[in-house]
């Protein structure tokens, strides 16, 4: 069963992540990968928060990176970057001779990526002067919107960690924009918008380490992917839009430890009512939850809410972001853009054999989950979900205001 093809819910069926804080009073739910978190239940929706220590806020937590500043920063070696997210032409026509060999294909700039300064600016200034929206009677006030996406494709190709390489990468499973292979850049994304997420506005590529079943080698494919870009903080002052382009990793692919009963980065049952989402019970292993009733493997991830505002990539490809607190964003990242969030379903239950990740075959435990995003949306349409229900804390949809 697909989020992509569901129909809105009911109000009297709330989705799994949607419960009364008394059920959550007597159920534990363990959501990020490799990484302690928190849950926040605030106004009936479940947040998730970085358990490590909040970096300190500043006072300039919020204030846009003046765009007439060089892309690089002091200290930084995008001061010598020559690479831009975004592709460009010459400004002559070129008069080498053509050559009689097919040029090699473009290769994602790596390392500290500094953003396409111009091309933010006027993003910025859109987003400044665009008007909110009307407000519907009956819209909630969570802040996100989101996309709700389909298995798209499975390669062994990484275009964040090891672009340029196919076959370079343990096997990932692909949801979006339905043309990314290992030598995927930003302009591409644009180029090829065939995706298999809702709304078509979203040309962004997601992905996952594909999940195998332990008993018979086989993937495991997702029957529902919706990818939420909200608000973890308690206010939204000085929200801005996520930035074309943006690059960045969740979880940990090295992370080998165990994950039994009660661990942090584990799968869990979802579904509706009472029951354990640790499940009634765990693989031979102790790794895996087996769940009861109608429920299913579910997992979740939470990408950074902080941006350092002058690029789209970072070596380790999280420098560049950071996790803000309840009141702002570090001064190191001083941009507050939209927090991503995976919201993963699979179409199994568990089995005492269980399962295991590409990228841990041999532990088959489930701490190295991990998520990609290679975010690239029409711009008009990310500015107007980004002031209409982030910045105005209003609930929406795969298409504007929830009704």
């Amino acid at each position: 069963m697909s989020y992509a093809s569901l129909p809105e819910p009911d109000a009297s069926q709330p989705p799994p992540r949607h419960r009364p804080a008394s059920w959550f009073a007597r159920n534990r739910l363990v959501l990020a990968a490799g990484a302690a978190v928190a849950l926040v239940i605030a106004a009936g929706g479940v947040y998730l928060t970085n358990g490590d220590a909040p970096p300190q806020p500043s006072n300039a937590a919020n204030a846009l990176d003046d765009p007439s500043a060089p892309a690089g920063q002091a200290g930084s070696p995008a001061a010598t970057a020559s690479a831009s997210a975004t592709p460009t032409l010459p400004a002559t026509p070129s008069t080498s001779p053509t050559p009689t060999t097919a040029a090699a294909p473009k290769v994602p700039a790596t390392g500290w990526v500094p953003i396409d300064r111009a091309a933010w600016k006027a993003q910025a200034d859109a987003y400044r002067t665009l008007k909110v929206e009307p407000v519907p009677s009956g819209v909630g006030n969570l802040p996100e919107f989101r996309a709700d996406c389909t298995y798209s494709h499975r390669l062994p190709d990484d275009p964040i960690v090891a672009p340029g390489l196919p076959g370079a990468s343990h096997m990932h499973s692909f949801v979006g924009n339905k043309a990314v292979d290992a030598n995927t850049v930003a302009g591409d994304l644009t180029k090829f918008t065939a995706t298999s997420c809702k709304p078509v506005q979203d040309h962004s590529a997601y992905w996952v380490p594909t999940l195998y079943d332990n008993a018979t080698g086989k993937p495991v494919e997702t029957s529902g992917f919706r990818v939420y870009y909200r608000s973890l903080a308690k206010n939204s002052t000085g929200q801005m839009p996520m930035p074309n382009g943006l690059r960045m990793i969740s979880g940990d692919a090295k992370k080998k430890k165990p994950t039994p009963r009660g661990a942090t980065g584990q799968f869990y049952c979802a579904f509706y009512g009472p029951g354990d989402l640790d499940g009634i019970a765990r693989s031979t292993n102790g790794n895996w939850p087996i769940c009861g009733g109608d429920a299913t493997l579910h997992f979740m991830m939470q990408f950074p809410d902080c941006w350092d505002g002058k690029h789209l990539d970072s070596p380790n490809h999280k420098d560049h972001v950071a996790y803000g607190s309840g009141n702002g964003c570090p001064s190191s990242h001083p941009v507050r853009v939209p927090a991503i969030t995976f919201d993963i379903q699979y179409p199994a239950k568990g089995t005492p054999a269980g399962y295991y990740l590409s990228s841990d075959k041999e532990g088959k435990s489930a701490s190295s989950m991990h998520g990609d995003a290679f975010v690239m949306w029409d711009v008009n349409t990310m500015n107007k979900r980004t002031k209409n229900c982030v910045l105005q804390r209003r609930t929406c949809d795969n298409y504007g205001y929830q009704k």
